[in-house]
């Protein structure tokens, strides 16, 4: 790992770091080039779709057929 580049995307800026120069809570990353690093929120937009998409596709159903009241996103079912 010695030697690559990381880019950073920062969340306050707006402007992509080469190597992390702010507080981790202000960055998204690491990102292995510039360009990915650019495109972060896309990228983030879209990964948090595809999760979406897919916890719909096993997301348990109520007896109504309706959202059960212990989905996925609770936790365990004794959760309340």
């Amino acid at each position: 790992m010695f030697g690559k580049k990381k880019f950073y995307y920062n969340l306050k800026t707006g402007e992509v770091e080469e190597g992390r120069q702010s507080s981790w809570t202000d960055l998204m990353g690491p990102y292995p080039t510039r360009d990915a690093a650019e495109h972060a929120l896309e990228i983030a937009r879209a990964r948090t779709q595809e999760w979406d998409d897919v916890e719909q596709t096993w997301a348990p159903s109520g007896p109504d057929g309706g959202p059960s009241k212990h989905g996925p996103a609770r936790g365990w079912p004794d959760d309340d």
